[in-house]
């Protein structure tokens, strides 16, 4: 036995365990130091390996940081779809639902959506992760069409109105909900200002059935 296999023995390291445990320990070091805060060496001590025990699993830190933001995106899509219901009872009202889960989201999951959004991560070497990023970002395109839809004047591009509608819910987030501003208290909730800048936004457009 090798002395980095008798290491991760003595550690209390099961095989079938590591993928799990390296993305665990990223999630945990994410939330204490941020996406760019520690190094992969630190990340096989934190997960309680050794250093060379993680790329038996990841090609290098950024393929775990990608795994990890993979995950983020599809546990954001499950969210959403379950929030958009369908575009029910109305596609005005069901967007302003995802808007809250989205809210919703970030804070609950803070290290995920930290991954999700790490500049440093390319979309075009991780294909799995473009994949899920893509699949997020077709509920809010669906929620766009059902909502371009119901325009009372010239309809506007859906694919803009659902960049500018993840934008939104994305800005305010990142402002008010993750701490990563440096923006003072909100007279509101960031719900309620989602909600406002959603409903003043659409309304803009001429879409919901709301005055032009």
């Amino acid at each position: 036995m090798s002395f980095e296999r008798e290491q991760d023995r003595t550690r209390g390291y099961h095989h079938g365990n590591l993928r799990e445990a390296l993305v665990e320990a990223a999630l945990r070091l994410i939330a204490e130091r941020g996406p760019a805060g520690f190094a992969f060496v630190e990340l096989a001590r934190a997960a309680g390996v050794s250093a060379a025990a993680p790329y038996r699993h990841f090609r290098d830190r950024n393929a775990l940081m990608a795994e990890v933001a993979r995950r983020g995106y599809e546990l954001l899509t499950t969210d959403l779809e379950r929030a958009w219901n369908g575009g029910k009872p109305d596609p005005v009202t069901a967007i302003e639902v995802c808007g809250r889960v989205y809210l919703d989201f970030a804070r609950r999951n803070a290290a995920f959506y930290a991954a999700m959004f790490d500049t440093a991560l390319g979309f075009e070497s991780e294909p799995e992760l473009r994949a899920a990023a893509d699949a997020a970002f077709a509920v809010l395109r669906r929620a766009a069409d059902a909502a371009v839809a119901t325009a009372t004047r010239n309809r506007p591009p859906a694919q803009m109105v659902a960049l500018h509608l993840w934008s939104l819910a994305h800005g305010i987030a990142s402002l008010f909900v993750t701490g990563a501003g440096r923006v003072g208290r909100l007279p509101m909730t960031p719900e309620q200002l989602l909600e406002s800048g959603t409903l003043i936004y659409l309304q803009s457009l001429g879409l919901g059935g709301g005055p032009p």
